[in-house]
C-alpha cells in the first residue's frame, strides 16, 4: 500500500480528473447544481477517510458517482421536496439497481459540455463565470479560486453560492444550446478558458510570475471541448494556441524570476513535444478552411515557434495575418500586436503610424501594453522623451512585480 503522503496524492489526483464528469453526470439527473456538488464533496471526504486504510478502488470514478448518488438519494428523502423529485430518485435509484463498480460509470454520459455551457451562460458576470468553470469543471478548492484572483476564500466561497443561486433561481437550462445560439455562446465558453490561461501564464497582478496550475487547468479544459466537440475548429484552434504559448514557459523567466523577453529567451528550453502537438493540431484544423481568431493567433504563433533564432523569425507573413485577424476581429489590442510585428516586418515608425490610429480609444486609455509598446517603438525611433513618459505610464499600470522591474530596466536604459 502507498504510504499515506502518497495516497492522499493520487486521490487529489483522481478527484481533480473525474470531478467535472461527475458532477456534470449528477447535476444532468439532479437538476440541482449545489446539491450535486455537496454529495460529491461529501463523497471525496468519504474517499479520504476510507481508501488509505482500504485501499483505492479498482474503478475510483465509479466507486465516488455510486456513493455520491446514494447521498443524493438519502438527502433527497429527507427534503420535504422530496414529491416533486420523484422522477429524478426513482431514476437514480433505477442505475444504481442495474450497474455497480466500472460498468456504472460506462452507463453515465459525459455531461460535461452541458456543464460548461451552464457555468459560462451570460446572464452571470464574467468573474462568476470563470470562478463557476474552476470549480466545476476543474474541480478547484475555493481556496484554489480565491488564491488565483487575490480574493479571500469566504469572499470567493460567497461570489460561488450567489452564482448557483443565480442558475437555479432564472431556471438556467443544464443543456448544450440551439444551433442558432451555439456559436455565440461557444464564443463565451473558450473566452473564459483563454482567460483562465492568460492568467496562469502571465499573472496580471502580484508576486506570483506565473501561475502554472491555472495555464494547466485552462489546457486540460480545452482538451475537453476538443474532444467534446472535435469538429469545431475554434476549440482546436484555442487548444494549439494555449499549447505554443505554454510551450515557451520554462525560458520565459530567468533564475531570479526577471522576465525574459522572446527575442532574448534561450529557445533550447522551449518544449518540442508541446511545439509539435499545437503545429500538428493548427495544421489539421486549417484544413477544414473554417478559420476564426484563435486559429489565426496560433498560426502566428507557430510561426515564433519554428524559427531557431529570433532573427529568423517571419515577421512578413506574421504581420499579414495580424492584418487578416484585424480583419475579422477589428480589436485596438490586435493592432497594437500588430504594431510590433511590422515594427520588423517593415519599420517602426511604420508601427507608430498604427498605434496613432488607435490611441485615441478610450479602451486602451489605462491599457499597460499599449504604452509598454508605444514606448519601446520610440525608444527604437530615437525619441527618448516620449519613450520614458509611455514606459513610465505602463509601469503605473502595472501591478505584477516581474512586469514592473522589467520596465523599469527599460526606463533606466534610455539614453539621456
Amino acid at each position: 500500500m502507498l504510504p499515506p503522503f502518497d495516497i492522499e496524492q493520487s486521490i487529489t489526483r483522481i478527484v481533480r480528473e473525474e470531478w467535472g464528469r461527475i458532477l456534470a453526470a449528477l447535476v444532468a439527473r439532479l437538476g440541482d447544481l449545489q446539491l450535486a456538488e455537496d454529495v460529491l464533496q461529501d463523497s471525496v471526504v468519504q474517499a479520504l477517510s476510507t481508501w488509505p486504510a482500504k485501499g483505492i478502488p479498482d474503478s475510483p470514478a465509479a466507486w465516488l458517482i455510486t456513493t455520491a448518488k446514494n447521498k443524493a438519494i438519502d438527502t433527497l428523502r429527507r427534503d420535504t421536496r422530496f414529491s416533486k423529485l420523484r422522477p429524478e430518485l426513482e431514476y437514480l435509484a433505477e442505475l444504481e439497481s442495474q450497474a455497480t463498480g466500472a460498468e456504472e460509470l460506462q452507463t453515465v454520459p459525459d455531461k460535461r459540455l452541458e456543464l460548461i455551457f451552464t457555468c459560462c451562460h451570460p446572464a452571470l458576470e464574467e468573474k462568476s463565470r470563470i470562478a463557476l468553470t474552476l470549480r466545476t469543471l476543474g474541480g478547484l478548492t475555493t481556496e484554489e479560486i480565491a488564491k488565483a484572483f487575490l480574493d479571500k476564500p469566504k469572499t470567493m466561497a460567497q461570489r460561488l453560492t450567489r452564482a448557483k443561486s443565480k442558475i437555479a433561481l432564472a431556471g438556467i437550462p443544464f443543456q448544450i444550446p440551439a444551433n442558432d445560439q451555439l456559436q455565440e455562446r461557444l464564443n463565451a465558453v473558450l473566452a473564459v478558458i483563454y482567460f483562465i490561461f492568460n492568467e496562469g501564464y502571465s499573472a496580471t497582478s502580484g508576486e506570483q510570475i506565473v501561475r502554472a496550475d491555472l495555464a494547466e487547468e485552462a489546457i486540460r479544459l480545452a482538451r475537453i471541448m476538443h474532444t467534446l466537440l472535435p469538429e469545431e475548429t475554434e476549440v482546436a484552434g484555442l487548444l494549439s494556441l494555449m499549447l505554443l504559448h505554454d510551450s515557451r514557459s520554462s525560458a520565459r523567466y530567468g533564475n531570479s524570476s526577471e522576465f525574459i523577453a522572446l527575442q532574448d529567451q534561450n529557445r533550447k528550453k522551449w518544449n518540442i513535444s508541446k511545439i509539435s502537438e499545437g503545429t500538428t493540431l493548427l495544421k489539421s484544423t486549417l484544413k477544414k478552411q473554417k478559420v476564426g481568431t484563435y486559429q489565426l493567433q496560433a498560426a502566428i504563433s507557430a510561426l515564433h515557434a519554428e524559427a531557431d533564432t529570433w532573427e529568423a523569425t517571419d515577421w512578413q507573413q506574421i504581420n499579414a495575418l495580424y492584418e487578416l485577424l484585424y480583419s475579422i476581429n477589428p480589436s485596438p489590442v490586435v493592432r497594437i500586436n500588430q504594431s510590433m510585428a511590422a515594427s520588423y516586418a517593415l519599420s517602426p515608425q511604420k508601427a507608430l503610424e498604427i498605434l496613432h490610429t488607435i490611441e485615441s480609444d478610450p479602451a486602451i486609455q489605462q491599457y499597460q501594453p499599449f504604452y509598454a509598446a508605444r514606448g519601446d517603438l520610440y525608444t527604437r525611433t530615437g525619441n527618448h522623451t516620449k519613450a520614458r513618459t509611455d514606459i513610465t505610464s505602463a509601469i503605473k499600470l502595472s501591478e505584477n512585480t516581474a512586469q514592473i522591474e522589467f520596465l523599469s530596466k527599460k526606463l533606466n536604459a534610455i539614453p539621456g
